[in-house]
């Protein structure tokens, strides 16, 4: 019998591969309205300082390449879409619709389910089927954020960082962990997004054996809109922590999972220099990126989602 493999769409937030494209990327996330222009200089300044593009979809593609051969390209077909640049979601949608892939897994390279975040992308799928007039059956990973293969490679990274300390030291450093803003309304509205995330972190650090003293959580990366963010916003929480004797600091971005501006810049270099002015040493983990572990994790995930075809069989038309 002839088998289809199962379509695989990963898909990434997605970023600018030039200065030249950050006024279009930014009206993508906007929804077409303009970008004041303070704004627009506020944020170039960040990619400029950062070498003035985003890595993200350079590396999106090294971590489904490494997907895709842990997979096997018999079983899975593997597509990658990003939700605010090219290659955008819907387009990718459109080519595995045009490819005759009948039924596909859905994964965001986002470990934590909002809403705003992950289900927007998901919506995002729903509007490529039907701009293309397609008919997929989508089955979408949700979120991963206890995957054990996730939580191991980040465990060792938090070992790992507090290494790069003097021996006398290690005892001194505290972890913070972290993860994207959103608007605090959504934890009265019932999205688990802030419970996840904090669930991540209380399961690291149990795994690397930090007393809760040496650990903390903090939000990073707020968006510019006047109404609450979840917080504490990492600076102001590395005030509280500086201002409570500490003067070591690892930050463990648990939210993200590649090197993109929400951790070259935003903690490299803009929290780092506020951690120097309040006389704290900030050393980040390195991102997870293709690590084989991180990998393992997805893969496992992705086939656990689609067992019961992989168990029986997608028919080719």
């Amino acid at each position: 019998m002839i088998r289809r493999p199962i379509g695989l769409l990963v898909m990434a937030y997605g970023g600018p591969q030039s200065l030249d494209d950050l006024p279009g990327y930014l009206a993508d996330i906007r929804r077409g309205r303009p970008t004041p222009r303070a704004i627009l200089d506020e944020i170039a300044h960040n990619y400029r300082a950062i070498g003035g593009s985003s890595p993200l979809l350079a590396m999106t593609r090294r971590q489904v390449t490494a997907l895709a051969g842990r997979l096997g390209a018999h079983r899975f077909e593997c597509y990658v879409g990003m939700r605010h640049w090219a290659p955008w979601i819907e387009d990718t949608v459109a080519s595995m619709v045009d490819a005759g892939v009948t039924h596909a897994v859905s994964l965001v390279l986002a470990p934590h389910y909002s809403g705003m975040s992950v289900g927007a992308y998901q919506q995002r799928i729903a509007e490529g089927l039907q701009m293309a007039h397609g008919d997929i059956t989508f089955v979408h990973v949700a979120s991963y954020h206890d995957a054990p293969g996730y939580l191991e490679a980040l465990a060792r990274r938090v070992r790992d960082g507090i290494a790069v300390w003097p021996e006398a030291e290690r005892d001194q450093v505290h972890v913070v962990f972290s993860a994207h803003s959103l608007p605090a309304r959504i934890v009265a509205a019932g999205d688990g997004y802030d419970a996840q995330c904090r669930d991540t972190a209380r399961r690291v650090a149990a795994r690397v054996g930090l007393p809760d003293g040496r650990w903390s959580w903090s939000y990073q990366s707020a968006g510019r809109s006047p109404e609450p963010w979840l917080g504490p916003a990492l600076e102001d929480h590395l005030a509280a922590l500086a201002a409570g004797g500490v003067g070591q600091v690892l930050s463990v971005p648990v939210g993200f999972v590649a090197d993109h501006v929400e951790v070259l810049y935003d903690i490299d270099i803009k929290a780092r220099q506020h951690a120097r002015s309040l006389g704290v040493r900030l050393e980040r983990v390195p991102m997870l990126n293709d690590d084989p572990l991180f990998i393992e994790a997805l893969s496992e995930t992705v086939e656990a989602h689609a067992g019961p075809w992989l168990r029986g069989s997608v028919d080719a038309a």
